[in-house]
């Protein structure tokens, strides 16, 4: 099966090569800036701009008479080409937003880069480009170390199970990254491991996710909170940042201590995650999780915090791409369905749960549990009843009041009269696990 993934090194320039990652950054962001200012010059005069193919022809024109272009010979053509098409991309991307053709928040019209102030990358989509060991090859740059071995990317070219599309340069917190896209030849199983398992996960802000399997075993995995654990010292950085001098070597210095904690917070996050993700696709060949409304929760400000330091959006891109490597599948519930409200025993709906109760009590059966092992139990119970979907509008998913069935269904998920849109009562309340299945993720 062809997948596109992406290979990330981090490098280790000599001086020499580090002035021309500099210099290449450059000259992405003034032919950025440059087919920007040729856009809106042709946008005022007739009413339309540029595509990216027309910015290309116009400055392979332009470059060669106008001498204070002198300069575009030291630089791969690729940069300035790869810019013309990421600003042919967001200008498409922002008509289609206006026209509403464009989900998402609504991106606004593109803006000039100016150094220091935007984010330091070009790409290259042609030319030579390999690794070997500890290096890559780029074009124009040469044979650049990395820090890290290449040996898994480099093993896949050789065997022609991989094939560079294109390569990223980039600049995180004073270091230098190269990102490979490749189109790989991947190995995706047809069946899953373990067949037939099953795990309801819950995103939580306590925990960074809590799941129940189809054993009854309960998962809780705490998450590192990255950025509470260092926001004192992120704090005491950015004061430091703050009171130096503008343009002097020890606000430079600052900049650099502050940039590589934020680096390291992001870091720990996305380890935690990558982890947390590999062994749930890994053990369970399905596993269901909520269609959380993350923009929305992040708009509120007492909550804003927590929720960005877990990282809801990743855990279920994660989950995407890797339960469909281990031959599992991801099943998205709802966002809508009520799994923290409905009781996991008898399939009872309370009108209303606010989030500072923990715990989860049952007015019907006095079941008593966790309020997040509750969820995970009832999205569990979701793919169990084989009521899935990835955009769920059925009637299992949207449960109505008992002897009605929902008004927006699918067909073949109706209901017949005596019969409620709930999961069905369990026998017994399979919540309980050893202590060590607990916390096998820790």
């Amino acid at each position: 099966m062809l997948v596109t993934q992406a290979y990330r090194f981090a490098l280790d320039p000599s001086p020499r090569q580090e002035r021309g990652l500099w210099s290449h950054a450059g000259a992405a962001r003034f032919a950025w800036n440059w087919g920007l200012a040729a856009c809106r010059d042709r946008y005022d005069a007739e009413g339309k701009w540029w595509s990216g193919v027309e910015l290309h022809r116009l400055w392979n024109r332009v470059k060669k008479t106008d001498p204070g272009l002198g300069w575009w010979g030291e630089h791969s053509k690729c940069v300035h080409q790869e810019a013309f098409r990421d600003l042919d991309r967001a200008l498409r991307g922002f008509v289609r937003a206006r026209k509403g053709l464009r989900k998402g928040r609504r991106p606004g019209f593109p803006r000039f880069k100016k150094r220091g102030r935007c984010r330091d990358s070009f790409r290259f989509g042609s030319g030579v480009m390999r690794c070997s060991g500890r290096t890559v090859t780029l074009p124009r740059l040469g044979t650049i170390a990395t820090h890290e071995s290449t040996r898994k990317l480099a093993r896949r070219l050789e065997n022609g199970t991989a094939r560079i599309l294109s390569a990223t340069v980039s600049r995180t917190a004073h270091r230098w990254f190269v990102s490979f896209t490749v189109q790989v030849d991947r190995n995706v199983l047809g069946r899953h491991a373990r067949p037939g398992t099953i795990v309801g996960v819950d995103l939580g802000v306590t925990t960074l996710l809590t799941g129940v399997d189809d054993h009854g075993a309960e998962i809780e995995v705490g998450g590192p909170k990255a950025l509470r654990a260092g926001l004192r010292k992120l704090q005491r950085l950015g004061k430091a940042h703050a009171r130096a001098q503008r343009g002097s070597a020890n606000r430079a210095k600052a900049a650099k201590r502050l940039a590589r904690h934020h680096a390291r917070v992001a870091a720990v996050r996305a380890d935690a995650l990558h982890k947390a993700t590999s062994t749930l696709a890994a053990r369970y060949e399905t596993v269901v999780v909520e269609d959380l409304n993350v923009t929305g929760m992040l708009a509120n400000r007492r909550l804003a915090g927590a929720v960005a330091d877990q990282g809801f959006g990743a855990v279920r891109r994660m989950l995407d791409y890797k339960t469909g490597w281990n031959g599992g599948r991801l099943v998205v519930a709802d966002r809508w369905f009520p799994s923290s409200k409905t009781c996991s025993g008898c399939g009872g709906r309370k009108p209303s749960l606010s989030l500072s109760e923990r715990t989860f009590r049952c007015d019907a059966c006095g079941l008593v549990l966790g309020r997040d092992v509750n969820a995970a139990i009832n999205l569990r119970n979701l793919a169990a009843s084989g009521a899935e979907r990835r955009n769920a509008c059925g009637g299992d998913v949207r449960p109505g009041p008992a002897g009605r069935p929902p008004a927006k269904q699918e067909p073949g998920t109706a209901h017949h009269a005596g019969e409620t849109g709930t999961a069905a009562a369990q026998a017994t309340a399979i919540w309980t696990a050893d202590a060590h299945i607990r916390s096998w993720f820790r």
